[in-house]
């Protein structure tokens, strides 16, 4: 009662108001130190945090197993289908490395051993044009090579300690896999527990909405999981096609960096383009060219066909409003940031249309009610 009172007054709302609006604008002004503080928080439980990413991107794949392959399946269904999908993706991704690597190392190879050429013949077309004053492209390869040598040599140290820094990362990397294990074999009674706790803690009417929240939130992330994995499949599958009929080198390391880059919304197909002629133009000029004209028709009919095809309207999010969620969040988070931009478009967009807007719609009529009374 004496709640209800205190709304009453005719400053409530004002002061309810301000101190969300000091709020808001302190969380904008600090935006750096809020990511640095969550970064901070993810470096101390990162093994953690990362088992529970992997946990949850297999999850789909091992409820898959169970209700198709291990459906017979009487002890242990859930826990032997978790192992066969981990399982799935390890060798999935030892295939790709597998062929990626010693592509790359050729790619090194053919350039490092063809530099001079390469310089000689950007010499002779520099020459052609008029353009002098730069000296031999020649004389300052070597002398890059040079420095590269000087600054191995000179950073002996910081190389080492990068060589450790990748050996922790692989190690919290196997930890946070096993951790993911049993994440995933404890995930029905971890549910159970977590839906308890909430109950405990809300009321029945916060409680339903909060569940129906959060089960949207998780249709949303694997509907986007989902779609983009198989898009950027298609459209490396596709890129892979176009270069063997081409009669192009390093189709499986281009391909596979044109579906991962795929992944990164707006600006991963250009970064993807970028370094694959980039890799192909150290083979030939013109294969680097119908490689990049390829890629603007298949991005053009990625974008208007094949993921509108895909996603439909289960996602319905405006591209002003991902642009916008892709520079703050890699601003705030990095590359994860830039990644999980949209899904987090989506939740904001649903929040602000089923939840935020109708209950501000309320609140006014309910305003202009009292007002006619």
């Amino acid at each position: 009662m004496k709640r209800n009172k205190l709304q009453q007054k005719p400053w409530y709302a004002y002061t309810v108001a301000i101190c969300i609006g000091v709020v808001l604008y302190v969380a904008l002004t600090h935006l750096s130190a809020i990511g640095g503080a969550l970064q901070a928080f993810g470096n101390y439980f990162s093994a953690v945090v990362l088992g529970c990413i992997i946990a949850y991107l297999i999850n789909p794949l091992a409820m898959l197993y169970q209700r198709t392959i291990f459906k017979n399946l009487r002890k242990a269904q859930w826990t032997v289908a978790v192992l066969m999908a981990l399982l799935t993706v390890l060798l999935l991704l030892v295939l790709l490395l597998m062929t990626l690597i010693p592509q790359l190392i050729d790619s090194i190879r053919m350039f490092i051993r063809n530099i001079d050429i390469y310089a000689a013949s950007l010499q002779s077309i520099l020459d052609k044009l008029g353009i002098t004053g730069l000296g031999s492209l020649t004389e300052m390869t070597e002398q890059l090579l040079d420095s590269i040598v000087d600054y191995l040599k000179k950073n002996l140290s910081t190389i080492i300690n990068t060589s450790t820094g990748l050996l922790k990362n692989a190690i919290t990397l196997a930890i946070a896999v096993i951790l993911s294990i049993y994440l995933l074999a404890a995930k029905s009674a971890a549910k159970q527990n977590c839906k308890r706790l909430i109950a405990a803690l809300m009321p029945d009417k916060e409680y339903r909405w909060f569940m129906s929240f959060l089960q949207r939130c998780h249709s949303i992330l694997v509907r986007y999981v989902t779609f983009s994995l198989i898009d950027s499949v298609i459209v490396g599958g596709v890129n892979a096609v176009f270069m063997a009929i081409a009669g192009m080198e390093y189709i499986g390391l281009v391909s596979v960096i044109v579906a991962v880059t795929n992944l990164i919304p707006n600006f991963g197909p250009v970064i993807g383009a970028i370094v694959g002629g980039f890799v192909l133009l150290m083979v030939k000029p013109w294969q680097a060219l119908a490689f990049i004209a390829f890629t603007v028709i298949l991005q053009i009919i990625d974008g208007y066909i094949l993921k509108p095809k895909l996603f439909g309207e289960s996602l319905g999010v405006s591209g002003l409003l991902i642009l916008v969620a892709v520079i703050v969040m890699g601003n705030i988070f990095g590359v994860i940031g830039i990644l999980l931009a949209i899904p987090v478009a989506a939740i904001l967009d649903f929040v602000y249309e089923d939840t935020l807007l109708p209950m501000l719609e309320k609140r006014r009529a309910r305003l202009e009610t009292e007002a006619i009374e």
